[in-house]
């Protein structure tokens, strides 16, 4: 049945957000000096939950995980992150917060600090030379990596048959593990397939929004981003990304910084860097809440 316009432009769009932080002990994700990415985007995901709860009291928010180990008394982190995406889609999700901690291998430096004389003969016979040549010897180095910034990802647009698979699943209220020895869906009908894949073109231009204004934000807190060109939104084509792919509603994926940077790493750790990247998430889902609600996206 369809509703009049003016009861479909009035009805709350967002009702459910679940917030996910990454990994969890016996898998404690990146490690920096000190600290790991399991503790540190548990503290920021509390931190967000609690703005949305104080200052958004109409809206339902879920966290997947509130201690330092996997979600669902797990101990497989694969089958966790099954787990993740099963909690939001069974919770009927209307956005899905993943929070995670970046790193990179440390920097390579060398210089030279003295020559080497080799000597080396060309010709035969009496046309044989001796020549003498200088080789560098070089003092090779690391120090710990300096790649720092913020990007937030959304699923790959070519896993959006994926996608589509998850969003007609759910809305069939089936069960979702996502295991590939279960992922044989019943035949749908061709309405059923069009509504799946508007539904999923929908989700994705709402995920880029919100990948886009979380980046915004942080720009605006004079974080650097991760990005040789743009904003820091990207995909990741080779592999893609479970929860994003497996969650029937828009999803994004934002990396707050890089553990292996000793600066980021402590700013991660601070009472302050944390209530910065908690707060730019939360701004950029209230921008969010105001277009959906206005009907400015689709």
């Amino acid at each position: 049945m369809m509703l009049p316009v003016h009861a479909q432009s009035s009805r709350q769009q967002l009702n459910t957000i679940i917030v996910d932080p990454g990994h969890g002990f016996p898998d404690p994700g990146a490690e920096g000096k000190y600290s790991c990415e399991a503790n540190i985007v548990l503290a920021i995901a509390k931190k967000l939950v609690k703005k949305i709860q104080d200052s958004l009291p109409g809206i339902k928010v879920l966290i997947t995980r509130s201690d330092q180990n996997l979600p669902g008394g797990l101990h497989d982190k694969d089958l966790a992150n099954r787990w993740r995406a099963k909690f939001a889609n069974e919770n009927h999700g209307d956005l899905f917060v993943c929070i995670h901690a970046n790193d990179a291998p440390p920097d390579h430096h060398s210089r030279i600090v003295d020559y080497r004389t080799r000597v080396y003969y060309t010709g035969k016979g009496k046309s044989r030379k001796r020549h003498v040549r200088k080789t560098p010897i070089y003092h090779r180095w690391t120090t710990p990596s300096s790649a720092e910034g913020t990007e937030t990802y959304v699923w790959a647009v070519n896993k959006n048959d994926d996608k589509q698979q998850f969003i007609q699943r759910n809305q069939d209220s089936a069960e979702l593990y996502g295991e590939e020895k279960d992922s044989t869906l019943p035949d749908m009908t061709t309405e059923e397939k069009i509504m799946a894949s508007i539904r999923t073109r929908k989700y994705f231009s709402r995920s880029l929004l919100l990948a886009n204004l979380i980046q915004d934000g942080y720009k605006q807190q004079g974080r650097k981003i991760h990005a040789y060109v743009g904003n820091g939104v990207k995909q990741r084509n080779d592999k893609g990304i479970w929860v994003l792919q497996a969650t029937a509603m828009p999803s994004i994926l934002s990396e707050v910084g890089f553990i292996s940077n000793p600066h980021e790493e402590d700013y991660m750790n601070s009472q302050s860097g944390q209530e910065q990247i908690a707060s730019a998430l939360f701004q950029a889902i209230v921008a969010y809440k105001n277009q959906v609600d206005k009907g400015l996206i689709h």
